[in-house]
């Protein structure tokens, strides 16, 4: 196609997979949006879910630890929850990064931005 222009035609494949990688980039921005993830303490009484991006989304407190004298336990388990949901987060979007860097054929130690 571009032959007689030297480096024109690698020039252009590398821009095409640059582009290419900008919209699977773009894509995976936004499927981190929408994948949720839940975390949970105290076997499951608070349960805290947030997408792969890390924003919390939704608490979950099972009434039965409402008791006033417990009230640093409650906290507890709530900031436990969270930190659970934010850890699945980041582990999630890491899988899906992986998943479009092997797509793209890029080397597994390469961090991409997000």
């Amino acid at each position: 196609m571009f032959k007689g222009l030297g480096g024109l035609g690698d020039m252009s494949k590398m821009m095409k997979a640059a582009q290419e990688m900008q919209g699977k980039m773009a894509k995976i921005q936004e499927d981190l949006e929408t994948i949720t993830v839940t975390g949970e303490s105290g076997a499951g009484l608070v349960k805290a879910t947030a997408t792969a991006k890390g924003e919390l989304t939704g608490l979950d407190i099972d009434p039965s630890i409402f008791v006033a004298s417990e009230k640093e336990v409650v906290e507890d388990l709530i900031l436990a929850a969270i930190k659970d949901a934010q850890s699945r987060a980041t582990e999630r979007a890491q899988q899906e990064m992986k998943k479009i860097q092997e797509e793209l054929g890029l080397p597994a130690g390469m961090n991409l931005p997000f």
